[in-house]
């Protein structure tokens, strides 16, 4: 019936109506992303874990005037670079 972006722009929500009943209701759509393994020094693959970057970035950075936001905004440029890899 009826498809429209979603919040941030960042899902698909779409209002459908069932055929056989014809009730209405409302999917959302978000595209699924898979991020390529970590590998470690000893050569074990982990799953990227954004919220273990962030930990590490804050550990490193702590002493230094770096924002909440340029954290941030480096995870998302370190994800593009990841996603456009995999």
């Amino acid at each position: 019936m009826e498809t429209r972006l979603a919040e941030e722009g960042d899902t698909i929500r779409r209002r459908r109506q069932c055929v056989s009943c014809e009730k209405r209701f409302t999917t959302y759509e978000k595209p699924e992303v898979n991020f390529p393994a970590i590998v470690k020094k000893d050569g074990r693959r982990i799953d990227f874990d954004r919220s273990k970057l962030r930990a590490s970035m804050n550990l490193a950075l702590r002493k230094r005037p770096v924002s909440t936001e340029q954290v941030d905004s480096a995870i998302e440029r370190i994800e593009e670079k990841l996603l456009s890899q995999a």
